[in-house]
């Protein structure tokens, strides 16, 4: 007897939609381009930071190899130590305000009524011009006599309009600060009233008919239902102050003398200034950890618990 026919064409195509639809080479074609850019532009420069983090590369001239050298002394060093605290105080100073201000302006303008989306512009305009172009103009408005800020201070009788704002360290940070929670809150404002529009109109409907009052609704429904929202913009706030430059360095430049250096502001200085790029990897990879650190406790601290 011969053997039953063999639909061919069949069984090739099986054979073929098989093996292009097959689950692990798919993900693992997804994946290829992705894993090839981390690779280039994550892994191998980190690699080549540890590397240079190990030798007295000058950034101009010879290098050897010195081992951990760098680590002991970027560990001892009350430079490193006295920027990292500096850029602690700010950024505790910083985080809070930018939360509850970014919150606020969240609830004015989460509704779709008239003025809202004017509003939600004008509140997001900062954030788009950016920190440099912002610092500045608070650089420009900051000078004694001529600055919009002292003009309108002596207006109102708090000073005599002479005060140099960005050559005195208190001050300096405090209008650091003020200028950066008014810049950055409004991208706050827009993750959280995207969170709060997720948020179904039906769950506020059954609160007020038990009679909730705005306060408890906010508290008890809105609060715990953006957790992770709130928990995102914390975490990208204090990472943001923790890498803080580019308004320091336009208005302040770390002075007067080193009261307002920040970390990466001392970083820059001992990479391009003194020319110890050695050193000055080995303090930026100090600081990869300590941020690294920072971010695995608020993941921890705002974590999601039944």
């Amino acid at each position: 007897m011969s053997a039953p026919a063999v639909d061919r064409p069949q069984t090739l195509r099986r054979r073929r939609s098989g093996s292009l639809t097959h689950p692990h080479r798919t993900g693992l074609a997804l994946v290829t381009p992705a894993v090839a850019l981390v690779v280039v532009f994550v892994f191998v420069p980190l690699v080549v930071a540890v590397y240079i983090s190990l030798t007295n590369f000058p950034l101009i001239g010879p290098y050897r190899f010195i081992g951990l050298t760098n680590y002991a002394s970027v560990l001892t060093d009350p430079t490193f130590w006295g920027s990292l605290g500096y850029t602690l105080l700010y950024t505790a100073i910083v985080t809070l305000p930018i939360l509850l201000l970014g919150y606020g302006l969240a609830v004015l303008v989460r509704s779709n009524r008239r003025g809202a989306t004017l509003l939600r512009t004008i509140f997001f305009v900062p954030f788009v011009i950016g920190l440099t172009t912002l610092s500045f103009l608070t650089l420009l408005e900051a000078q004694p006599n001529s600055g919009l800020v002292n003009v309108v201070l002596k207006a109102l009788g708090i000073t005599d309009g002479t005060t140099a704002w960005l050559v005195d360290g208190p001050l300096a940070t405090g209008l650091l600060c003020v200028m950066v929670i008014w810049g950055v809150s409004g991208l706050t404002m827009v993750l959280i009233m995207s969170g709060m529009q997720g948020i179904p109109r039906e769950v506020y409907e059954s609160a007020e008919i038990d009679g909730a009052s705005w306060w408890q609704r906010e508290v008890q429904i809105t609060v715990p239902m953006l957790r992770r929202t709130i928990a995102m913009t914390v975490i990208l706030s204090v990472i943001g102050s923790f890498l803080a430059f580019t308004q320091f360095y336009i208005l302040t430049q770390g002075g007067p003398g080193s009261d307002t250096t920040t970390i990466v502001m001392a970083i820059y200085r001992r990479a391009f200034v003194q020319l110890q790029l050695g050193a000055a990897t080995a303090m930026s990879l100090v600081l990869v950890v300590i941020t690294g650190l920072v971010t695995a406790a608020q993941f921890w601290l705002l974590r999601e618990r039944s």
